[in-house]
């Protein structure tokens, strides 16, 4: 078997524009426990992301307690959470895990 090396992880909080508070909450609540890296409140779709979303970078050796938490803390936004291995098909559709209901990405763009 090939070796993967896993750079690190990223988790998106999807929102709609009325969700957005909540979302950033969230965010800040990971980042104060965790200390990780928050990216920019997009309030449209960007990339892949099928509505408003923020991503988190989270360390590889930090992803199991930060996933255990937004399991259990995300309040009912969805989180899509993938690794980042440098094959960004790959990461966004087999190296993925969904906190809420999974929503259709845009591949389109790999």
């Amino acid at each position: 078997m090939t070796e993967i090396r896993i750079h690190d992880f990223h988790a998106h909080i999807y929102y709609d524009p009325a969700e957005v508070e909540r979302a950033k909450a969230l965010a800040a609540e990971v980042q104060r426990r965790f200390g990780v890296a928050v990216g920019h409140f997009h309030l449209r779709p960007v990339g892949p992301h099928p509505r408003g979303s923020v991503q988190m970078t989270v360390p590889a050796a930090r992803f199991g307690e930060v996933a255990t938490f937004l399991s259990v803390a995300r309040g009912g936004l969805t989180v899509f959470a993938h690794a980042s291995t440098g094959d960004d098909y790959a990461d966004h559709t087999r190296n993925v895990v969904w906190f809420g209901p999974s929503e259709p990405l845009d591949l389109s763009i790999f």
